[in-house]
């Protein structure tokens, strides 16, 4: 093969690695994180009409939160349920104390209020909050509760609240309960 032949298909083989990485979780010029779904079924952003949320989604692994540098972007854990999909589907934002991060306001989210979860497809999945909670964490953290909703299409949106421990990390968790209505 010639040298040439072969470096192209170095260069293609490596695109075809590395470019969905980037694609998936990427930065655009302004530093806004944009998440781009893995497939089609995957959620790509979320809207909350009621507070003026309309976030990119990124892709999170299990155990990670969206990077600080991204506050303003929230984030669906993988291994969670893809929304509108049987399962609790769990979507998770920063609060911060200066006010600037995507769930600053979700403490307002009430009771019948819309949620709404756009796919990689375009199809947009539209949620009803039930209920939200105020745990301690992580002792009263209802993991099972949250993680795992059998028979159910649901949605969790998570963040930090409330007071700061001496380390300055809130001490309470936000769980915003809701269930696709179309």
């Amino acid at each position: 093969m010639p040298r040439t032949r072969v470096i192209l298909f170095a260069l293609a083989a490596f695109a075809a690695l590395a470019l969905p990485a980037v694609l998936v979780t990427s930065q655009n010029d302004a530093g806004k994180a944009i998440g781009t779904p893995a497939s089609a079924e995957e959620p790509q952003r979320l809207t909350i009409p009621s507070i003026d949320v309309n976030s990119p989604l990124l892709r999170l692994a299990p155990d990670k939160a969206p990077p600080p540098e991204n506050g303003m972007t929230a984030g669906w854990y993988t291994a969670s349920a893809r929304p509108g999909e049987p399962g609790a589907a769990v979507i998770i934002g920063h609060k911060a104390p200066d006010g600037r991060a995507v769930f600053r306001d979700l403490h307002r989210v009430g009771k019948g209020e819309a949620i709404e979860v756009e796919r990689g497809d375009g199809k947009v999945l539209r949620f009803t909050v039930t209920a939200t909670r105020t745990l301690d964490k992580p002792a009263d953290f209802p993991a099972a509760e949250v993680f795992h909703a059998p028979g159910e299409r649901a949605l969790r949106l998570v963040t930090c609240t409330g007071e700061r421990d001496a380390r300055g990390h809130p001490v309470h968790d936000l769980v915003v309960y809701a269930t696709l209505r179309s």
